[in-house]
């Protein structure tokens, strides 16, 4: 073996692709082809006097060598972008991002950061809209709003604080609500139109409406027909608009409900087990920024007055 360390570009290519198993996904991170990443990776082996892989014709496997390498590899990678995620930081202090889902943004969080920016006009607030939760080491984000389980269990290197629960309420517009009511029983959804939020429906399992119909004692509802969104401003968007009612989250239905635009046709709610949380990584949950936000962000989930959305 040589004395002299290995060119970094190689490192990297050896890192990315023992981390996928796989040359093509690797090369695809790392904006290379796949023949200049196998080219450095050979190159990495003829440095280093050893075979890193078993090449198949379609798969890779670490060698024993390749299994010994790639945890301290990769443990260098991460604390090279901590230290730059920090430099970068230090350079501009005005910028916070902050991550959190589409419709949380769109329904709870955009109509509100104005008073955070009239508050701390010395920070730039990001936002950035992604139904994945946040990687705080790569992606620079400094802290996230996310949508859990309430007894959900998290990562150490996390701090997460709850800040509102949610719960699943029939939301539908005034204008639907002349059409098709008064409505006096839950038995008269039957023959309304509905509108179904599945959002979330590929991570969490939460209350539809089959189970509103079970819980109201209705038996014979056929919940299978109606529109189905796959974002939850858009689910509201059209209920607003009078498409039929909606089994709606009623912390993204709560600025809808408070001014007049949706109205709650029964208060029957379903309790979700879910919960909004604040999440930043635990280095980083002095920062300034980080204090502040979370501090407007405690400060607005008290104030909701849910006597005046139901």
């Amino acid at each position: 073996m040589r004395n002299a360390p290995p060119p970094l570009n190689a490192l990297r290519a050896f890192e990315a692709a023992a981390r996928h198993l796989s040359l093509t996904k690797a090369a695809l991170e790392l904006n290379v082809t796949p023949g200049a990443l196998s080219h450095q990776i050979r190159g990495l082996e003829d440095h280093l006097s050893l075979k890193l892989f078993d090449r198949g014709v379609r798969s890779i496997a670490l060698t024993a060598a390749g299994k010994a390498l790639h945890p301290g590899l990769q443990t260098a990678f991460l604390h090279i972008q901590d230290a730059l995620a920090s430099v970068n930081a230090l350079g501009d202090t005005r910028v916070f991002v902050v991550s959190t889902t589409p419709g949380f943004t769109s329904k709870w969080l955009a109509p509100r950061l104005y008073r955070f920016s009239i508050a701390h006009p010395e920070i730039d607030v990001r936002v950035s809209s992604t139904i994945n939760n946040a990687n705080f080491t790569t992606d620079g984000v400094d802290a996230a709003i996310r949508n859990l389980p309430i007894d959900a269990a998290h990562d150490k290197a996390l701090e997460v604080e709850k800040l509102i629960d949610q719960s699943v309420v029939p939301v539908c517009s005034p204008a639907l609500v002349e059409k098709h009511g008064p409505f006096t029983s839950p038995d008269m959804l039957k023959g309304v139109p509905l509108i179904h939020d599945d959002s979330l429906s590929s991570r969490a399992v939460l209350p539809n409406w089959a189970d509103w119909f079970a819980a109201a004692g209705v038996t014979d509802a056929d919940v299978s027909r109606g529109l189905r969104f796959n974002s939850a401003d858009h689910a509201l968007d059209a209920t607003v608009s009078g498409a039929g009612v909606l089994l709606a989250n009623d912390v993204l239905a709560y600025d809808d409900l408070r001014t007049g635009r949706l109205v709650m046709p029964f208060d029957l709610m379903l309790p979700s087990r879910r919960c909004y949380c604040f999440v930043c990584a635990k280095k980083r949950r002095e920062s300034t920024n980080v204090q502040a936000f979370r501090r407007w962000l405690k400060e607005e989930a008290a104030a909701l007055d849910w006597s005046k959305a139901r």
